[in-house]
């Protein structure tokens, strides 16, 4: 059974093109099941695109959080009242990106919106969710030495490690797709993970935002061997993969546009 993924926002479009590119991911997955709204973006981006592709937002079936950033999940404020939304407990926390200097952290930036998700019918899970018989949403990736990225909440200045991030995992005889939304809880991790919570090894496709943007050599070649051990034949990177991806996966990479159609 064939996957088809489209694309409907990522940071870049092809010269020439109508729709529109911003800073943020939104995913249309089909499976033969299910349609699958991976993340919205920060806006109504994704919708404008989907009428320009001629895709009636009408047939998504369920909408998938991959966490709860803007960029990631801004668009929910334009979807249809009741829309099944698959998310993390955690999404909805208020979260802020910081910088530290001399031991303090200073927050810089605010990462999340107000949204009413009282509209929709929520399923919160840190456990796995199955959504068809070969698609299912990863739940929290467990990581042993997780990494900080910001602080949530307005007070208390508590360490942001984004536990909400999850990410989509789809079945076939060919292996594991699985669908990423900015990789913060890091790719490996994602990837064990998602290989334990299905039982199968192989990986046959990695798509989506692996955030190597700011990483450093030494992880960069770490991640690289990892992957190269798994023998993944397709590996797509697009929103906050960076410039480092290209280095570190050159001549294995691909990357995507808005507009643009993976089939699998």
């Amino acid at each position: 059974m064939t996957l088809k993924i489209t694309v409907l926002l990522e940071n870049r479009r092809r010269n020439g093109s109508p729709l529109r590119a911003k800073a943020g991911l939104s995913l249309l997955v089909e499976d033969g099941q299910k349609t699958i709204l991976f993340d919205t973006g920060p806006d109504d981006s994704f919708l404008h695109n989907a009428a320009l592709l001629g895709i009636d937002p009408g047939a998504i079936d369920v909408a998938v959080l991959s966490h709860g950033h803007y960029d990631h999940c801004g668009g929910v404020a334009f979807l249809p009242d009741n829309t099944t939304i698959i998310c993390h407990p955690d999404a909805a926390r208020e979260r802020h990106a910081a910088l530290t200097l001399a031991g303090r952290s200073q927050r810089i930036k605010k990462l999340s919106l107000e949204i009413d998700y009282s509209r929709h019918q929520m399923i919160r899970s840190a456990s796995p969710v199955p959504i068809s018989d070969s698609t299912l949403w990863s739940g929290e990736i467990a990581v042993a030495r997780p990494k900080a990225y910001g602080l949530l909440d307005r007070h208390g200045g508590r360490p942001d490690f984004i536990v909400d991030e999850g990410a989509l995992v789809h079945q076939s005889a060919r292996g594991l797709t699985i669908v990423t939304g900015c990789g913060h809880r890091g790719i490996v991790n994602i990837v064990r993970h998602c290989q334990r919570i299905t039982g199968i090894e192989h990986v046959h496709a990695l798509i989506g935002g692996f955030h190597l943007r700011s990483a450093s050599p030494l992880s960069i070649r770490r991640i690289g061997r990892f992957l190269r051990a798994q023998n993944t034949e397709r590996i797509v990177g697009c929103h906050c993969t960076g410039m480092w991806g290209n280095i570190w996966l050159s001549g294995r990479l691909s990357s995507l546009a808005t507009g643009d159609i993976i089939t699998i």
